[in-house]
């Protein structure tokens, strides 16, 4: 009988038409969140897609017996950075890139093609039928046929479930393991240095620093420039000491690269708040009430600037920092004054978090505040080689590679 009903499951593509309820409902089944009596439910804000509907390319796969939909996954290919190496012929591939002479010795970009799945659901009441491995199956298929070499997941290092479906039956092996950090949003405005000017960067000056200073980071995004330009970026912003700027002023990245301070740091803000909202289901009337009490003093006492815990037992957005990247001895507090302008972005768009996910040995961590409670100290990626005929360069095998010191984590799979 068990056999009978997986030779039920028909896997298909996702038809907005038709499949928006059922979707919703095994979403609504599949609390994702942490352990004990909390949970963690998305609101996808009724687009299914969201989360991977700026990326390259995208697909999303439902499972069905009958006419109920019992599973769902979402995948999206793009090209990534996988390694590094040295190159005395650099190609101008990019319209916004001048290479000059110093960069001739420098290490270029190796790119791949890599696939990543994510929102992997299957209903509490079909699991063990293999419906899972099937739809992870199928979407591997498409990987393939679209020409992607890699594929990579990522999940929390405690789902056993799901790290065994992938690491035992699906033929991934553990990879990396950064750093998901999460500050709530005060009532208050948190104070930035006054040593510290933080410029407002164009997309096309922001492109420039990324390719030039991050272009080797692993996963960096080969269009970078997409994301910089997507309607959801907030902005690009650049902390450097007040008074460092050689003109004075701010005359662009090819002259501020060519001579930069002693110490900078720069990152981007996506904008989650308009794709889904998240909120933390089953806590206690006594939490809600503490969590309520100290918004309540903070907003009505600002100027103490006492901590909150954010209003996450109710539906809430957040902004997402992504492009972390920094030089010199004060890069920590060059980036802290950045989080503290991001805050008070993050405030006055009505965020309840800000978060980022960096590389678990990532040197700029220390000047990323975040809540300890709130975090998850490491999440698990795990990777499989689907190919082996796209990487453009000789870096072997990606998947046993060591972690670098610095991870860039597209906002778009967020």
């Amino acid at each position: 009988m068990g056999e009978a009903r997986v030779n039920m499951i028909v896997v298909r593509e996702f038809d907005p038409r038709k499949d928006g309820v059922g979707v919703e409902d095994v979403e609504r089944r599949c609390e994702v969140g942490p352990g004990g009596k909390l949970s963690l439910f998305t609101d996808l804000l009724g687009d299914p897609i969201c989360r991977v509907r700026n990326s390259p390319a995208f697909l999303m796969l439902v499972a069905e017996i009958g006419e109920e939909i019992v599973g769902m996954i979402r995948g999206c290919i793009k090209t990534v950075t996988c390694g590094k190496k040295l190159s005395r012929t650099v190609k101008n591939n990019y319209s916004y890139n001048v290479i000059n002479n110093n960069d001739l010795s420098k290490p270029v970009p190796v790119y791949t093609k890599v696939a990543y799945i994510l929102g992997l659901r299957v209903s509490p009441s079909h699991r063990r039928m293999g419906i899972g491995l099937k739809l992870v199956h199928q979407m591997e298929d498409w990987f393939r046929q679209n020409g992607a070499e890699y594929s990579y997941i990522a999940t929390e290092n405690d789902n056993h479930a799901s790290v065994k479906l992938f690491t035992d039956k699906c033929g991934y092996s553990k990879f990396r393991t950064p750093s998901i950090l999460v500050n709530p949003v005060f009532a208050h405005r948190v104070p930035v240095s006054n040593r510290v000017t933080v410029i407002k960067l164009t997309p096309y000056d922001a492109e420039l620093l990324y390719r030039r200073r991050f272009a080797t980071t692993e996963f960096f995004p080969r269009d970078i420039d997409s994301v910089l330009k997507n309607k959801l970026n907030v902005g690009n912003f650049l902390a450097v000491p007040r008074g460092s700027l050689k003109s004075g002023s701010w005359a662009g990245s090819d002259n501020f690269l060519s001579d930069p301070p002693e110490s900078w740091a720069v990152l981007s803000v996506w904008n989650c708040k308009d794709v889904f909202r998240l909120e933390v289901l089953g806590a206690s009337r006594v939490k809600r009430t503490f969590a309520k009490t100290t918004r309540v003093v903070d907003k009505a006492l600002p100027f103490l600037r006492l901590p909150s815990v954010p209003a996450v037992f109710r539906p809430f957005g957040l902004y997402f920092m992504y492009g972390l990247g920094g030089e010199g001895p004060r890069a920590a507090k060059m980036m802290k004054a950045l989080c503290g302008h991001v805050h008070n972005l993050a405030k006055e768009s009505g965020c309840g978090v800000v978060v980022t996910e960096v590389a678990n040995r990532e040197p700029l961590k220390l000047g990323i505040p975040h809540w300890k409670m709130l975090s998850c100290a490491e999440d698990l990626w795990c990777i499989k080689r689907l190919g082996e005929d796209y990487s453009d360069g000789s870096v072997g095998d990606w998947t046993k590679s060591p972690p670098g010191l610095s991870i860039f984590v597209d906002p778009r799979e967020f």
